[in-house]
């Protein structure tokens, strides 16, 4: 049986999210593989690949927090918002203190308008396929959150600078919103993502052909992955697991009853506190079955 679990790969600029998934598949042998948030094709860093039945934890980390360094080319904005697109703006260039008087602007919550150039869907299509069409889909602002935001270099026409931000947040556009706030214009000209959740890029593994490197950065999905997301584990003995594999009602096989502030959490057997049987999820502030594995992965 292919392995499962999470595999923390520092993905290279000039590689889409999927094309980084290819040595992983091989050197797993197995096409059952997943991430838990693209990265541009100019983009590099952290990557969180699910494998094998880790697949199905996805949604573990649909809200992790994530953290990046990025390079602002002010003076143009491109039709990507990146260095791969054509110039379709151009404005003056802004000195530090005038990016630095907006930047209170964009920390904490605030509304986004995604780039059109992204995977978000419209009308059922996604964004991107539409504007390759010649369309000009509607891209509607969303709520996220800034937050860290802060300047680490300036020279000249360039700015670095180190931000933490919600889930769904588009660098490429805080980047775009930053200078048009200071009367300019801007893309990114690099991205790199440098933690996920708990997750840094220094923990990470690079594919450069190992597929030995590979297999031994692989971690598993046992309570250790859970305690360091800050979910809750529960224990049952066999006899609960088998009804738990069954189906049965969740109530009938706990004791004492299921407690819990997170909306998700991991169900393991008590004799193999390794095994994760299942992932239960908070519906109505009552605990579900998310998903029941078939077997030990």
């Amino acid at each position: 049986m292919a392995s499962s679990g999470l595999l923390l790969l520092n993905k290279k600029a000039g590689f889409t999210s999927f094309d980084s998934l290819a040595g992983i598949k091989r050197a797993f042998n197995t096409g059952k593989v997943g991430h838990t948030g693209t990265l541009d094709k100019f983009a590099s860093g952290l990557l969180l690949i699910l494998i094998g039945c880790g697949v199905k934890l996805v949604n573990l980390f649909e809200n992790s927090a994530k953290e990046y360094i990025a390079r602002l080319k002010f003076g143009a904005e491109t039709d990507t918002l990146d260095p791969e697109g054509t110039v379709i703006a151009t404005g003056k260039i802004p000195s530090r203190d005038e990016i630095e008087a907006v930047l209170d602007n964009f920390r904490g919550d605030i509304l986004q308008t995604p780039p059109a150039y992204s995977a978000i869907h419209v009308n059922g299509r996604r964004a991107h396929e539409l504007v390759r069409e010649g369309k000009n889909p509607e891209m509607k602002k969303r709520p996220v959150t800034v937050f860290e935001l802060e300047i680490l270099s300036w020279d000249t026409s360039e700015a670095e600078i180190f931000t933490r931000v919600s889930s769904g947040t588009y660098i490429r556009s805080l980047a775009r919103d930053i200078a048009l706030a200071a009367g300019s214009r801007a893309y990114l000209s690099a991205l790199k993502r440098t933690k996920v959740d708990i997750f840094p890029l220094e923990d990470s593994v690079n594919d450069n052909g190992d597929k030995m490197s590979l297999i031994n950065a692989l971690r598993p999905l046992d309570k250790n992955l859970f305690e360091a997301l800050s979910l809750p584990c529960f224990f049952i003995d066999d006899k609960a697991a088998k009804g738990f594999k069954h189906g049965q009602p969740l109530e009938d096989l706990f004791a004492p009853p299921l407690c819990g502030d997170a909306k998700k959490a991991g169900v393991f057997r008590k004799n193999e506190p390794n095994e994760l049987l299942g992932i239960l999820e908070k519906k109505n502030e009552k605990w579900a079955y998310a998903h029941v594995f078939k077997q030990q992965s």
